[in-house]
């Protein structure tokens, strides 16, 4: 595939914006990058190149979040980690054997209700986590090699989980880590690594560089949570109208319908958002998780 320059000019610029949320949030590079990426590019395309990028960016995530979080979460991420091998495995295979927009069709559909759901700041802790780690695992690993979004679910599962901030960041980081370098191990077996997979990857790995740092420095000004839910809403916006888009080639439904949910989506996105900065100021933000005892 021959690249021209504005499509490359629109990778940088969009992993530079995807890596100043990572930055911030500990992950959403991929969910936020992905739904943009595939409207230009076919997955079997962007998803080595993801693939590579999140192996350097999750390192230097895990690094930021320091060796005494690392081992204080080890143990809760291990159920979770060991379940992600045959995950990928499966998931690989289908990305080499899937039609693309059937592909694009599962990237949308899986991540659109995780991104409103923290968009809305749902809490539910699990108790019983070890036992709940497996079946995650896989489900991240098969979503993973599949679309290269993980994010949402593990965000998801672990804000629910009693961390801090920073044992938050090291727990995403150690299962992102994982998924990335097994998928990247699976797709060099499968061939799927091609000369424009290195191309493109050249361009979308220098921005990361400089976004970390910045989301980082900016949610230290900023409350997580308010900078969660703007993110989080944007990527909603950005993930319902791919959806709609799919929904029409896909002839799934007329236009004028898949448009129209679009717009639903949009309003509920925007009414979320309304009530939590109305709230703001009159309630105490909550906190990063809510403490539950880890289950042993």
């Amino acid at each position: 595939m021959i690249l021209t320059l504005e499509i490359l000019i629109f990778f940088a610029l969009l992993s530079l914006a995807a890596s100043f949320v990572n930055g911030g949030l500990g992950y959403g590079y991929s969910s936020l990058s992905v739904p943009l990426a595939i409207l230009v590019v076919a997955n079997k395309i962007v998803n080595p190149v993801y693939v590579l990028v999140e192996a350097c960016m999750n390192t230097v995530m895990l690094a930021f979040a320091g060796k005494a979080n690392i081992k204080k979460t080890f143990r809760r991420v291990l159920p979770i980690v060991l379940p992600v091998v045959p995950g990928v495995i499966v998931g690989s295979y289908l990305l080499s054997m899937v039609a693309p927009l059937w592909i694009r069709f599962v990237v949308y559909a899986a991540i659109l209700p995780l991104i409103l759901l923290q968009a809305a700041g749902f809490r539910k802790p699990i108790k019983k986590e070890s036992a709940a780690g497996v079946p995650l695992g896989m489900g991240i690993g098969l979503l993973y090699s599949i679309t290269t979004i993980s994010g949402p679910p593990i965000a998801l599962f672990w804000n629910n989980q009693g961390m801090a901030k920073n044992e938050f960041k090291a727990a995403v980081a150690q299962v992102r880590i994982a998924e990335s370098y097994l998928t990247c191990i699976s797709y060099a077996l499968l061939g799927l690594f091609t000369a424009t997979t290195f191309q493109l990857f050249t361009v979308t790995a220098l921005p990361v560089f400089l976004g970390i740092p910045l989301g980082i420095l900016v949610v230290r000004k900023i409350a997580v949570e308010t900078f969660r839910r703007f993110t989080m809403s944007f990527d909603a916006g950005v993930v319902s109208f791919g959806l709609s888009q799919v929904f029409i080639s896909l002839f799934l439904i007329p236009a004028s319908l898949a448009y129209a949910f679009w717009a639903v989506v949009l309003a509920i996105d925007i009414a979320m958002l309304y009530k939590y900065m109305k709230n703001r100021n009159q309630v105490k933000e909550q906190p990063q998780t809510i403490p539950v005892p880890a289950s042993k």
